[in-house]
Protein backbone atom coordinates (compact mmCIF):
# COMPACT_ATOMS: atom_id res chain seq x y z
CA UNK A 1 0.00 0.00 0.00
CA UNK A 2 1.51 3.33 -1.08
CA UNK A 3 2.14 5.81 1.84
CA UNK A 4 0.86 8.53 0.11
CA UNK A 5 -2.53 9.70 0.55
CA UNK A 6 -2.76 11.84 -2.82
CA UNK A 7 -1.39 11.16 -6.01
CA UNK A 8 -1.64 13.90 -9.15
CA UNK A 9 0.88 12.26 -12.30
CA UNK A 10 1.03 14.86 -15.10
CA UNK A 11 -2.96 16.70 -14.69
CA UNK A 12 -4.38 18.62 -17.17
CA UNK A 13 -7.85 20.07 -16.92
CA UNK A 14 -8.27 21.76 -20.43
CA UNK A 15 -11.75 23.79 -21.15
CA UNK A 16 -12.67 23.96 -24.68
CA UNK A 17 -14.78 27.43 -25.37
CA UNK A 18 -16.59 28.26 -28.77
CA UNK A 19 -14.84 30.46 -31.29
CA UNK A 20 -11.97 30.99 -28.63
CA UNK A 21 -8.67 29.56 -27.26
CA UNK A 22 -9.19 26.67 -25.19
CA UNK A 23 -8.00 27.77 -21.38
CA UNK A 24 -5.51 25.21 -19.72
CA UNK A 25 -6.61 25.37 -16.17
CA UNK A 26 -4.36 23.15 -14.46
CA UNK A 27 -1.55 22.27 -17.02
CA UNK A 28 0.61 19.10 -16.48
CA UNK A 29 0.45 19.27 -12.46
CA UNK A 30 2.46 16.28 -10.49
CA UNK A 31 2.84 16.01 -7.02
CA UNK A 32 2.30 13.52 -3.89
CA UNK A 33 1.68 14.12 -0.15
CA UNK A 34 2.22 11.94 2.31
CA UNK A 35 -0.49 10.81 4.95
CA UNK A 36 -1.47 12.81 8.05
CA UNK A 37 0.13 16.06 6.31
CA UNK A 38 -1.56 19.47 6.00
CA UNK A 39 -0.54 20.26 2.20
CA UNK A 40 -1.63 24.01 1.13
CA UNK A 41 -2.28 24.62 -2.96
CA UNK A 42 -1.67 28.64 -2.84
CA UNK A 43 -1.80 30.98 -5.93
CA UNK A 44 -3.28 34.13 -7.50
CA UNK A 45 -7.25 34.28 -8.62
CA UNK A 46 -7.54 31.98 -11.52
CA UNK A 47 -4.38 29.88 -10.62
CA UNK A 48 -6.32 26.46 -11.20
CA UNK A 49 -6.82 25.37 -7.31
CA UNK A 50 -10.38 25.04 -7.11
CA UNK A 51 -10.59 23.38 -11.05
CA UNK A 52 -7.75 20.60 -9.54
CA UNK A 53 -9.86 19.95 -6.51
CA UNK A 54 -12.60 19.16 -8.22
CA UNK A 55 -10.45 17.04 -10.40
CA UNK A 56 -9.64 15.27 -7.47
CA UNK A 57 -12.56 15.11 -5.54
CA UNK A 58 -14.59 13.67 -9.09
CA UNK A 59 -16.55 16.61 -10.01
CA UNK A 60 -14.55 17.34 -13.01
CA UNK A 61 -12.84 14.70 -15.33
CA UNK A 62 -9.42 15.32 -15.94
CA UNK A 63 -8.29 16.13 -19.85
CA UNK A 64 -5.08 13.92 -18.97
CA UNK A 65 -2.83 12.53 -16.65
CA UNK A 66 -3.68 10.59 -13.48
CA UNK A 67 -4.58 11.52 -9.83
CA UNK A 68 -5.48 8.82 -6.58
CA UNK A 69 -7.00 9.24 -4.22
CA UNK A 70 -5.18 6.01 -1.30
CA UNK A 71 -4.38 4.37 -4.31
CA UNK A 72 -8.10 4.29 -6.04
CA UNK A 73 -7.81 6.47 -9.49
CA UNK A 74 -10.55 9.34 -9.66
CA UNK A 75 -11.92 8.40 -13.33
CA UNK A 76 -11.44 4.33 -13.12
CA UNK A 77 -12.77 4.40 -9.29
CA UNK A 78 -15.06 7.20 -8.25
CA UNK A 79 -17.14 5.82 -6.09
CA UNK A 80 -14.34 4.39 -3.81
CA UNK A 81 -12.45 7.87 -3.96
CA UNK A 82 -15.60 9.35 -2.50
CA UNK A 83 -15.66 7.72 0.07
CA UNK A 84 -12.18 8.48 1.35
CA UNK A 85 -12.90 12.04 1.26
CA UNK A 86 -15.02 15.05 2.54
CA UNK A 87 -15.15 18.62 1.03
CA UNK A 88 -15.73 22.00 1.65
CA UNK A 89 -15.75 24.36 -1.94
CA UNK A 90 -15.53 28.30 -1.60
CA UNK A 91 -18.77 28.50 -3.87
CA UNK A 92 -20.90 25.56 -2.69
CA UNK A 93 -23.69 26.14 0.29
CA UNK A 94 -24.63 23.95 2.82
CA UNK A 95 -28.40 22.28 2.21
CA UNK A 96 -30.23 25.42 2.63
CA UNK A 97 -33.76 24.06 3.08
CA UNK A 98 -33.15 21.77 6.16
CA UNK A 99 -31.75 23.20 9.88
CA UNK A 100 -28.25 23.26 10.70
CA UNK A 101 -28.22 20.03 12.87
CA UNK A 102 -30.18 18.13 10.00
CA UNK A 103 -27.41 19.19 7.76
CA UNK A 104 -24.81 17.75 10.16
CA UNK A 105 -27.13 14.44 10.41
CA UNK A 106 -27.69 14.36 6.91
CA UNK A 107 -23.96 14.25 6.08
CA UNK A 108 -22.98 12.21 8.86
CA UNK A 109 -25.81 9.36 7.28
CA UNK A 110 -24.49 9.84 4.04
CA UNK A 111 -21.16 8.52 5.46
CA UNK A 112 -22.45 5.61 7.11
CA UNK A 113 -22.57 6.91 10.76
CA UNK A 114 -25.38 5.29 12.87
CA UNK A 115 -28.08 7.54 14.09
CA UNK A 116 -26.58 7.44 17.74
CA UNK A 117 -23.06 8.40 16.90
CA UNK A 118 -24.57 11.04 14.63
CA UNK A 119 -26.15 13.12 16.58
CA UNK A 120 -23.55 12.73 19.73
CA UNK A 121 -21.01 14.09 17.00
CA UNK A 122 -23.50 16.71 15.82
CA UNK A 123 -23.75 18.54 19.89
CA UNK A 124 -20.09 18.25 19.89
CA UNK A 125 -19.59 19.67 16.53
CA UNK A 126 -22.09 22.34 16.52
CA UNK A 127 -20.85 23.89 19.88
CA UNK A 128 -16.97 23.66 18.61
CA UNK A 129 -18.12 25.72 15.62
CA UNK A 130 -20.68 28.41 18.19
CA UNK A 131 -23.85 27.71 15.65
CA UNK A 132 -25.38 25.48 18.66
CA UNK A 133 -27.48 28.30 19.36
CA UNK A 134 -29.38 27.98 15.43
CA UNK A 135 -29.18 24.08 15.40
CA UNK A 136 -32.88 24.56 14.96
CA UNK A 137 -32.33 27.24 12.27
CA UNK A 138 -32.72 26.76 8.98
CA UNK A 139 -29.52 27.57 7.07
CA UNK A 140 -30.85 30.01 4.42
CA UNK A 141 -31.79 32.11 7.55
CA UNK A 142 -28.10 32.34 8.49
CA UNK A 143 -25.55 35.34 7.79
CA UNK A 144 -22.95 34.26 4.90
CA UNK A 145 -20.47 33.81 7.82
CA UNK A 146 -22.54 30.99 9.70
CA UNK A 147 -23.28 29.29 6.33
CA UNK A 148 -19.79 28.59 5.90
CA UNK A 149 -19.01 27.73 9.76
CA UNK A 150 -21.78 24.87 9.09
CA UNK A 151 -20.29 23.84 6.16
CA UNK A 152 -16.70 23.36 7.65
CA UNK A 153 -18.08 21.66 10.97
CA UNK A 154 -19.67 18.85 8.06
CA UNK A 155 -15.87 17.73 8.20
CA UNK A 156 -15.15 16.62 11.73
CA UNK A 157 -18.72 15.16 11.62
CA UNK A 158 -17.42 12.10 9.77
CA UNK A 159 -13.97 10.17 9.63
CA UNK A 160 -12.77 10.31 5.68
CA UNK A 161 -8.89 9.90 5.15
CA UNK A 162 -8.63 12.88 3.08
CA UNK A 163 -10.27 16.87 3.70
CA UNK A 164 -10.18 19.47 0.88
CA UNK A 165 -11.07 22.68 2.11
CA UNK A 166 -11.47 25.68 -0.14
CA UNK A 167 -10.99 28.93 1.55
CA UNK A 168 -12.51 27.30 4.84
CA UNK A 169 -11.75 30.26 6.83
CA UNK A 170 -14.06 32.70 4.68
CA UNK A 171 -16.46 34.93 6.78
CA UNK A 172 -14.82 33.64 10.07
CA UNK A 173 -13.85 36.10 13.02
CA UNK A 174 -10.34 36.00 13.88
CA UNK A 175 -11.03 33.84 17.01
CA UNK A 176 -13.11 31.09 15.70
CA UNK A 177 -10.65 31.05 12.61
CA UNK A 178 -7.90 30.40 15.09
CA UNK A 179 -9.66 27.68 17.13
CA UNK A 180 -10.31 26.02 13.60
CA UNK A 181 -7.03 26.07 13.12
CA UNK A 182 -6.05 24.15 15.98
CA UNK A 183 -8.91 21.90 15.10
CA UNK A 184 -7.24 21.15 11.72
CA UNK A 185 -3.95 20.34 13.29
CA UNK A 186 -5.31 18.10 15.49
CA UNK A 187 -7.29 16.35 12.91
CA UNK A 188 -3.59 16.16 11.27
CA UNK A 189 -2.03 14.72 14.08
CA UNK A 190 -4.77 11.67 13.88
CA UNK A 191 -3.78 10.75 11.04
CA UNK A 192 -6.32 12.23 8.94
CA UNK A 193 -5.00 14.48 5.32
CA UNK A 194 -5.33 18.01 4.71
CA UNK A 195 -5.25 19.76 1.68
CA UNK A 196 -6.85 23.62 1.63
CA UNK A 197 -6.36 26.57 -0.22
CA UNK A 198 -6.24 30.02 0.77
CA UNK A 199 -5.81 33.62 -0.28
CA UNK A 200 -4.96 34.35 3.60
CA UNK A 201 -1.44 33.32 3.02
CA UNK A 202 -0.12 33.79 7.07
CA UNK A 203 -3.07 30.52 7.19
CA UNK A 204 -0.43 28.44 5.36
CA UNK A 205 2.29 30.02 7.29
CA UNK A 206 1.05 28.68 9.93
CA UNK A 207 -0.91 25.41 9.19
CA UNK A 208 0.81 24.16 5.94
CA UNK A 209 3.45 20.87 6.65
CA UNK A 210 4.07 21.47 2.60
CA UNK A 211 2.90 24.17 0.11
CA UNK A 212 2.58 23.71 -3.87
CA UNK A 213 2.29 27.88 -5.48
CA UNK A 214 0.26 27.81 -8.55
CA UNK A 215 0.45 30.33 -11.81
CA UNK A 216 -1.63 29.66 -14.68
CA UNK A 217 -2.76 26.30 -13.85
CA UNK A 218 1.40 25.31 -13.28
CA UNK A 219 3.39 24.64 -10.82
CA UNK A 220 5.96 27.11 -9.83
CA UNK A 221 6.95 26.19 -6.54
CA UNK A 222 6.84 23.65 -4.12
CA UNK A 223 8.49 23.04 -0.53
CA UNK A 224 7.99 23.44 3.04
CA UNK A 225 8.13 26.99 4.02
CA UNK A 226 12.22 27.15 4.89
CA UNK A 227 12.60 25.58 1.09
CA UNK A 228 10.56 28.09 -0.31
CA UNK A 229 12.14 31.11 0.99
CA UNK A 230 15.66 29.91 -0.75
CA UNK A 231 13.48 30.91 -3.88
CA UNK A 232 13.39 34.58 -2.65
CA UNK A 233 16.77 35.01 -1.10
CA UNK A 234 17.46 38.34 -1.15
CA UNK A 235 14.09 39.42 0.38
CA UNK A 236 13.65 41.08 3.28
CA UNK A 237 11.14 42.96 5.87
CA UNK A 238 11.42 45.78 7.51
CA UNK A 239 9.41 47.23 10.04
CA UNK A 240 9.86 50.92 11.78
CA UNK A 241 8.05 52.48 14.11
CA UNK A 242 8.26 56.43 14.39
CA UNK A 243 7.03 58.77 17.22
CA UNK A 244 5.68 60.76 14.45
CA UNK A 245 5.56 59.16 10.88
CA UNK A 246 7.86 61.70 8.60
CA UNK A 247 5.63 63.72 6.06
CA UNK A 248 7.59 62.22 3.12
CA UNK A 249 8.34 58.66 4.26
CA UNK A 250 6.17 57.38 1.80
CA UNK A 251 7.28 59.00 -0.79
CA UNK A 252 11.18 57.83 0.03
CA UNK A 253 9.83 54.34 0.32
CA UNK A 254 7.84 54.50 -3.07
CA UNK A 255 11.40 55.43 -5.05
CA UNK A 256 12.95 52.20 -3.66
CA UNK A 257 10.55 50.43 -5.73
CA UNK A 258 9.56 47.81 -2.70
CA UNK A 259 7.41 44.86 -3.68
CA UNK A 260 5.04 45.87 -1.37
CA UNK A 261 4.60 48.56 1.76
CA UNK A 262 1.92 49.15 4.34
CA UNK A 263 1.52 52.17 6.42
CA UNK A 264 -0.25 51.64 10.05
CA UNK A 265 -0.31 54.56 12.36
CA UNK A 266 2.97 55.42 13.18
CA UNK A 267 4.87 52.24 11.83
CA UNK A 268 5.79 51.40 8.34
CA UNK A 269 6.18 47.85 6.72
CA UNK A 270 8.18 47.23 3.64
CA UNK A 271 9.29 43.96 1.78
CA UNK A 272 12.54 44.96 -0.59
CA UNK A 273 14.26 42.74 -2.85
CA UNK A 274 17.77 43.78 -2.23
CA UNK A 275 21.42 42.90 -1.70
CA UNK A 276 22.25 41.99 2.24
CA UNK A 277 25.04 44.40 2.23
CA UNK A 278 22.30 47.57 1.35
CA UNK A 279 19.42 46.74 4.32
CA UNK A 280 21.59 48.26 7.09
CA UNK A 281 22.54 51.50 4.57
CA UNK A 282 18.78 51.83 3.93
CA UNK A 283 17.25 51.12 7.21
CA UNK A 284 19.57 53.52 8.41
CA UNK A 285 18.54 56.24 5.93
CA UNK A 286 14.70 55.79 6.40
CA UNK A 287 14.90 55.99 10.03
CA UNK A 288 17.27 59.14 10.12
CA UNK A 289 13.70 60.81 8.82
CA UNK A 290 12.52 61.05 12.14
CA UNK A 291 12.61 59.25 15.11
CA UNK A 292 12.69 55.66 15.14
CA UNK A 293 11.22 54.17 18.04
CA UNK A 294 11.29 50.36 16.76
CA UNK A 295 13.33 48.69 13.88
CA UNK A 296 12.98 45.43 13.06
CA UNK A 297 14.53 43.68 10.07
CA UNK A 298 13.39 39.95 9.08
CA UNK A 299 14.04 37.46 5.92
CA UNK A 300 10.87 36.65 3.49
CA UNK A 301 7.55 35.95 4.41
CA UNK A 302 5.41 33.49 2.42
CA UNK A 303 3.64 36.74 1.44
CA UNK A 304 7.15 37.67 -0.25
CA UNK A 305 7.92 34.53 -1.83
CA UNK A 306 3.72 34.37 -3.03
CA UNK A 307 4.36 37.65 -4.89
CA UNK A 308 7.83 36.98 -6.25
CA UNK A 309 6.92 34.16 -7.69
CA UNK A 310 3.54 34.98 -9.35
CA UNK A 311 4.48 38.81 -10.39
CA UNK A 312 5.30 38.15 -13.67
CA UNK A 313 1.45 36.88 -14.45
Amino acid sequence: MSNFALEVDNLTKVYERHGQSPVRAVDGISFSVPRGEIFGLLGPNGAGKTTLLKVLATLLRPSSGAARIKGFDVVARPLEVRRQISMVLQETAAELFLSVRDNLLTFARFHGLDSKTARRRADTVMEKFQVASYAEQKVQDLSGGSRRRVQVSKMFMVDTPLIFLDEFSTGMDPILKRAVMGYLREESAKGRTIVLTTQILNEAEELCDDILIMNRGRQVARGDLNALKLLSADVYEISLTFDKLPETIEEDVAALKPLRFHVDGNTIEISLKVEEAQVLDIVSALAKRGRALRVEVSGASLEDIFVELTKEA
